[in-house]
């Protein structure tokens, strides 16, 4: 069975990860735990609990921010003329002998879900996404992503569109 947690050093192996991207899996070996303890993001990985050791995908989230001017226009009606909250979605990675699987899909709507739980909690408006290429920009286009208005990479799920666990394609 799939588990889906918080990155614990002590127990997953960092160094064993490869997406295939350098810069994800340098992040993940290097960087990940130290932006955790400075509390610049937080990790959360996919294992298989047979082999928890093992990560077959991770994402990170934190805080962010965008000027309501950068939304489309039907997002940014109603809105304050100030930057509004948002989590972002900063890395989204699977292990590279685990394409196909689906587990893409299944850490969007981990981290969908998450992003929600914590709307409850704190105010978000929207995640959050800065894609690595247009194959990631697409991706996340599908599961209902919009662009910002001056960076086609960088694109945004407004929250209170989202469910738990419905991060479905268009």
């Amino acid at each position: 069975m799939l588990e889906e947690g918080p990155l614990d050093a002590a127990i997953h192996d960092r160094q064993g990860f490869e997406c295939g991207v350098p810069s994800l899996d340098e992040y993940l070996k290097r960087l990940a735990e130290q932006h955790r303890r400075k509390g610049i993001s937080a990790t959360y990985v996919l294992v298989d609990s047979q082999a928890r050791g093992v990560i077959l995908g991770y994402y990170t989230l934190s805080a962010a921010e965008l000027g309501v001017e950068r939304l489309a226009d039907e997002d940014g009606r109603r809105l304050p003329h100030h930057p509004v909250p948002c989590i972002r979605l900063g890395r989204l990675a699977c292990r590279a002998d685990q394409r196909g699987q689906g587990l893409g899909k299944l850490l969007l709507g981990c981290a969908v879900d998450r992003c929600l739980q914590a709307r409850e909690q704190i105010a978000a408006h929207a995640l959050v996404v800065d894609a690595i290429d247009a194959s990631a920009r697409d991706f996340h286009a599908h599961f209902g992503f919009r662009p910002l208005r001056d960076a086609a990479l960088t694109l945004y799920l407004p929250l209170g569109r989202a469910r738990h666990g419905r991060t479905r394609p268009r």
